[in-house]
């Protein structure tokens, strides 16, 4: 288990060093940040010395362990645009996306797994029937057109929900949160369901073939033929074993959820990490962009690890295989 441990911990930080070259090596074609930071009064003096104080001036190998180095220590740099530390940045607007996040992890578990389940045991009735129609909505729409929709319906349409920002927010310290106010709660929904709907609808497809092929095993039958309930059956022994492999796939839907969340808030104007960089993007602001792209690389592989360890102590016939590989 140990050895297990320390290979993929040694394969995520290779990932990582892998993911930041090939990032930072693409912000040098997105164009020249001086342009940006300087009026067109500027003189050559000035840009010179300006790329000096950047540290632009340095040939990319140097630029790049520079970023590596204090990357390390959480300093990533100024921001080229607020002229502000791109940590203290991050921090204000990691908040907003963390809960949306999370709202949107919960969603697509709860509902996924639900309706998974609901369709696989009742698959030929005409409610999983029609679920599995619905869910078609989810996986065939893309997400900036789903959000569209939703905007469309209930805030323009209806009235009912606020169509961007995040609402008023309370701070709690360094967090801020709107789990606390009214507005804030209505803000939050309909980003939420946008992010995690297209989530939610491949758990749950996941979820159902995974159930109805456990289903059809000789030691389910063999429980039936016993004459135990088919309520024991459905959720203590097939629901069990149908988790096992739907466990990798949704640890990958989960990082996805934080990586794509850049979409969904684009289209609510949603003040969270993915909305600055796309500002950042725009400002050619590097700091900003690199950060960014290695933050959400450490969510991604952090929550890949989660999952291969507990991918790996939940499966027996995995230490039983590297137990008799070893021997």
């Amino acid at each position: 288990m140990l050895a297990y441990i320390i290979r993929r911990v040694a394969q995520s930080v290779l990932v990582l060093l892998v993911t930041g070259f090939v990032a930072f090596s693409m912000f040098s074609f997105v164009g020249d940040p001086i342009d940006n930071m300087l009026g067109q009064e500027r003189t050559q003096a000035d840009v010179e010395r300006l790329r000096t104080q950047l540290g632009l001036d340095q040939p990319f190998p140097v630029q790049y362990y520079k970023f590596l180095e204090q990357a390390v220590q959480g300093n990533f740099g100024l921001s080229y645009r607020q002229g502000r530390p791109v940590s203290e940045i991050l921090v204000e607007r990691l908040p907003a996306t963390l809960e949306l996040a999370a709202v949107s992890g919960l969603l697509a578990l709860a509902g996924g797994i639900g309706f998974g389940i609901f369709t696989a045991i009742r698959r030929r009735g005409p409610s999983a029937s029609t679920i599995m129609t619905l869910s078609l909505i989810g996986v065939s729409l893309p997400t900036f057109l789903i959000g569209i929709l939703l905007i469309y319906l209930f805030s323009v349409e209806l009235g009912w929900l606020p169509s961007f920002g995040r609402g008023q927010v309370v701070d709690l310290g360094w967090w801020s949160t709107g789990f606390l106010t009214e507005s804030g709660l209505k803000a939050l929904i309909l980003p939420a369901i946008t992010l995690g709907l297209y989530q939610m609808t491949l758990i749950m497809r996941l979820v159902r073939t995974e159930m109805l092929e456990v289903l059809r095993m000789d030691y389910i039958r063999f429980a039936r033929a016993r004459g135990i309930r088919e309520k024991s059956i459905n959720f203590r022994h097939a629901l069990k074993n149908t988790l096992v492999p739907v466990i990798t796939i949704t640890g990958l839907q989960l990082g996805s959820i934080i990586a794509f969340a850049i979409i969904t808030e684009t289209v609510f104007q949603w003040p969270g990490v993915g909305l600055l960089f796309i500002n950042a993007i725009q400002f050619v602001d590097i700091p900003v962009m690199a950060a960014y792209l290695m933050m959400i690389s450490v969510m991604f592989v952090g929550i890949n690890l989660i999952v291969d360890m507990l991918y790996f102590a939940i499966d027996p016939r995995l230490r039983v295989d590297r137990t008799a590989g070893g021997h």
